[in-house]
């Protein structure tokens, strides 16, 4: 017997095409022996369009894109979205493969609790707290795990005293510092500044993906990065490192020119490694994650670990650094998958047993 699995993939967010080059090779991926694929795609505009199984691999990340003339468009709550067809009834394992807003960050999560469906990934609390940078920040912060300094603003505190923002930046944390939109991924709306013209810019341009931004100081160090896997007992991955050669690793970098060297895995002592797990694996705990996160860290000349952030949905494309991480550490990409959707029906399994009324 087959699984089913119901791809979910595109979305509203700014990360759109992100999620459907991640569809793409999770779907080369997928052994068709094992598994059934039903592509589920939620288009730019919001609109919720279930496809017809597929029986072969995509090539072309336009096959993806449905209209309404290939599909019919569905009401999110639908039943029948979720349903391989009428007769075999569910899917059997949801695979949300958004990024991103309305995606990454707990509300699809919470649909697919609602349903009742088993689905690959993070929860809600540890999608929502995790793609809310400063929610994230303040937990770790909590945790006691290292961390630069950082601020943050909403828009309406920019807008009414723009002067004031820019001093409070300044005073707290000096230049160089990064600016980032608190609730996006893939290095979407960030800048580097080095003084108030290039912050004044950098506000303005954070702000159009988001009504809250973190500013973090900056700081010389190596950016290291790894894989946890894992539900209640995590497995991290090995290290690697990210050389990009433009001057930090921006949206371009990642998914269109390549411009960026992997060194998997990094050129780290032992002692250095077992930090950055131990790290990696409390701040997934402190956030209660489940399946699958990509922890980043920074690593300075004298040795000492901050943690930048966690990507509780990471990308899957060709440059994704996830999925090479464990590649070089024994997980071929084909098993990776397998051990995510088995992940996320071991947790859909321990969740059937627990009561929600007294008896």
């Amino acid at each position: 017997m087959k699984t089913k699995i119901g791809l979910l993939y595109g979305g509203k967010s700014a990360e759109h095409d992100v999620s459907m080059q991640t569809a793409m090779a999770v779907i080369k991926a997928l052994d068709l022996e094992k598994f059934e694929i039903h592509p589920i795609y939620i288009s730019k505009s919001g609109e919720w369009i279930k496809g017809q199984q597929l029986l072969g691999p995509v090539e072309n990340v336009k096959e993806l894109a449905f209209s309404n003339t290939e599909a019919l468009p569905q009401a999110a709550l639908a039943p029948t979205l979720f349903q391989a067809s009428e007769k075999s009834g569910p899917f059997d394992v949801i695979f949300p493969l958004l990024h991103g807003p309305n995606g990454e960050d707990g509300t699809v999560q919470g649909l697919l609790e609602l349903m009742n469906l088993p689905y690959v990934g993070n929860g809600v609390l540890s999608s929502s707290a995790g793609m809310d940078k400063v929610i994230m920040k303040n937990v770790f912060a909590q945790a006691g795990l290292p961390q630069v300094k950082y601020t943050w603003l909403i828009r309406s505190e920019w807008e009414n005293a723009k002067d004031d923002a820019y001093i409070k930046v300044e005073n707290e944390l000096g230049y160089p510092c990064f600016v980032k939109p608190a609730n996006l991924g893939s290095s979407v709306g960030i800048s580097k500044c080095t003084n108030r013209s290039e912050l004044e810019r950098a506000f303005k341009e954070a702000f159009q993906f988001d009504r809250k931004i973190i500013i973090e100081e900056g700081v010389t160090a190596r950016e290291i990065e790894a894989g946890v896997l894992g539900n209640d007992y995590p497995e991290c991955s090995v290290a690697g490192e990210i050389v990009p050669k433009k001057e930090f690793y921006d949206y371009k970098a990642k998914y269109e020119d390549g411009n960026t060297a992997l060194i998997i895995p990094a050129e780290i002592t032992e002692t250095q490694y077992n930090e950055l797990k131990d790290m990696a694996i409390k701040a997934f705990k402190a956030l209660d994650c489940s399946g699958l996160v990509r922890a980043d860290f920074f690593l300075t000349r004298e040795g000492k670990w901050y943690i930048n952030e966690i990507n509780t949905m990471p990308g899957f494309t060709p440059f994704s650094m996830f999925p090479l991480l464990w590649k070089h550490t024994g997980v071929e990409y084909p098993q990776l998958i397998e051990k995510l959707v088995n992940l996320a029906t071991e947790r859909h399994a321990e969740k059937q047993n627990i009561k929600h009324t007294m008896e």
